[in-house]
C-alpha cells in the first residue's frame, strides 16, 4: 500500500497546486513586491485596428457592427476590418451595407488562423485589437485597452470575458460557465499582476502588429498562440477587466461539450508549438504561471482527479485512518453534486454548486480532446458551438 499513499498524496498536492496554491504563491508574492496594488489608469490613445473575423453570422453581424461602431474611441484613430471568408448566408451583403466596415471576403475557407493572417496583413496600424462576432463589448473596451500600450514593455491586453445566461437555459449551462469564467477571471487577474497572463481568449483581446507571427492554417487556438508568442519574446499580457465581452453561453451542454472537446485538442497542439516555454530558466517567470495554469490543467489535474479517487478507495479498504475516509466522503459527495447540478435551478441560493458539474465536465472533456488530437481528428476550421440568440438584441445594454 506505501505505492498507492504516494500516489494519494502526490495527486492530492498536485491538484490543489494547480487550481489554488500556485495563485496563492503568486498573490503572497504580488503583496510583498506590491504587484497587486492597481495602477494609474492613463489616456492614451494610438491608431488601433479592429479586426472581427466572421463565418455565416447573418444572424447577429449587423449587431456586431453597430456594437463595434459605438466605440468611445476617436474615429479618426480606429479602423474597423470585417473578414468573412468562406461565408455563404447574408453576411457580407450586411456588412457591405456600412461604409466604415472595411469588408475582406473570399470564398474559400480557410479556417479562422488563415482569416487573421489576411486581416493583420491589410490592417494599417500597430495596435491591432481582435473580437469575436459574437461578443458585444462595452462602450470604454477600446479606449481601456489602448491605454496600456503607454509602455513599451506591455506586448498586448487580454479582456475580460462575461457569460450570460438566458431565460430558456434549462441545463444550467450559463450558469456553471460564468461561474467558472469568474475563477479563471481572478487567476488572470493574479497572473497579470505577477508578470503576464497566459493566453488571452479571443472574445476580445489585442496585440502589437509588430509581434504578430502568422500562424499555421493547422492552428485551433489561435488567441492563446498569438498572445503567447508575444510574450515569449518577453514582452507582457496585461489583463484589463474593465474592457469585456459579453456572449450568451452555449444553448446545450452538447454544444458546451463540443468547444470544450476543441479547446482540449487545441491545447495539447499548443504545448506542442510552444515547447520553449516549458524551459523555465529561459522565462522563468512566465514559464512558472504557463506550465502553473495552463500546462498541467490539460495534463497532470485531469490525470491526478481520476489517480486520487482510485488510491483514496483502495487505501480505505486497507486502513481506518480517518484523513483517508474523510477525503473520499467528500469526493464522493462532489461527484454526486455533479451529477445533479444540472438540475439546480439558476435563480436557486445554491447554484454555486453548479460549479462541480462544470469543473467534472472540463477535466471529462481533457481526455476526449488528446483523444482527438492524438488521432488528429481535430480540424482547425470549426464547427461553432450554437450559442442562444434570443436575448441577443439586449446583449450590449447589459
Amino acid at each position: 500500500m506505501l505505492f498507492w499513499k504516494y500516489v494519494f498524496i502526490v495527486s492530492l498536492l498536485l491538484i490543489l497546486y494547480n487550481y489554488i496554491g500556485y495563485a496563492v504563491i503568486a498573490l503572497i508574492i504580488n503583496k510583498i513586491t506590491g504587484k497587486s496594488k492597481s495602477t494609474t489608469r492613463t489616456v492614451y490613445q494610438p491608431t488601433v485596428s479592429f479586426i472581427v473575423a466572421a463565418y455565416n453570422e447573418e444572424d447577429v453581424i449587423e449587431k456586431k457592427i453597430l456594437n463595434s461602431l459605438d466605440q468611445d474611441y476617436p474615429s479618426s484613430k480606429i479602423e474597423f476590418i470585417f473578414i468573412t471568408d468562406g461565408s455563404t448566408d447574408k453576411t457580407n451583403s450586411i456588412v457591405e451595407r456600412y461604409p466604415a466596415i472595411q469588408l475582406l471576403y473570399q470564398p474559400e475557407r480557410g479556417g479562422k488562423s488563415a482569416a487573421l493572417n489576411r486581416a493583420v496583413s491589410a490592417a494599417k496600424n500597430e495596435i491591432l485589437i481582435m473580437s469575436d462576432a459574437n461578443t458585444f463589448l462595452n462602450k470604454e473596451a477600446v479606449a481601456y485597452i489602448a491605454a496600456h500600450y503607454n509602455l513599451e514593455n506591455v506586448g498586448g491586453v487580454a479582456g475580460e470575458k462575461k457569460v450570460l445566461s438566458y431565460e430558456s437555459d434549462i441545463e444550467g449551462v450559463g450558469t456553471r460557465e460564468g461561474l467558472y469564467w469568474k475563477y479563471e477571471s481572478f487567476l488572470k487577474k493574479v497572473d497579470s499582476a505577477f508578470y503576464s497572463v497566459v493566453g488571452a481568449a479571443g472574445e476580445l483581446f489585442s496585440i502589437r502588429r509588430s509581434l504578430y507571427e502568422p500562424l499555421p492554417n493547422s492552428v485551433i487556438l489561435d488567441d492563446f498562440i498569438i498572445s503567447l508568442k508575444a510574450a515569449e519574446k518577453g514582452y507582457r499580457i496585461i489583463y484589463e477587466p474593465m474592457a469585456y465581452a459579453m456572449e450568451l453561453s452555449s444553448v446545450s451542454i452538447k454544444e458546451e461539450k463540443k468547444r470544450k472537446i476543441r479547446i482540449s485538442a487545441g491545447g495539447f497542439q499548443a504545448m506542442q508549438m510552444l515547447k520553449s516555454l516549458l524551459y523555465f530558466w529561459k522565462h522563468f517567470r512566465l514559464s512558472y504561471l504557463y506550465i502553473s495554469h495552463r500546462v498541467m490543467r490539460w495534463t497532470t489535474s485531469p490525470i491526478c482527479l481520476l489517480l486520487l479517487f482510485i488510491s483514496n478507495l483502495l487505501l480505505l479498504f486497507n486502513s481506518v485512518n480517518y484523513i483517508y475516509r474523510t477525503i473520499f466522503i467528500l469526493q464522493v459527495l462532489f461527484y454526486l453534486v455533479a451529477l445533479i447540478s444540472p438540475y439546480i435551478p439558476a435563480n436557486s441560493k445554491f447554484k454555486f454548486l453548479k460549479i462541480a458539474g462544470y469543473f467534472s465536465f472540463m477535466n471529462f472533456s481533457v481526455f476526449l480532446g488528446f483523444y482527438r488530437y492524438m488521432s488528429k481528428r481535430q480540424s482547425s476550421v470549426w464547427e461553432k458551438a450554437k450559442r442562444s440568440v434570443e436575448d441577443i438584441s439586449n446583449i450590449n445594454k447589459e
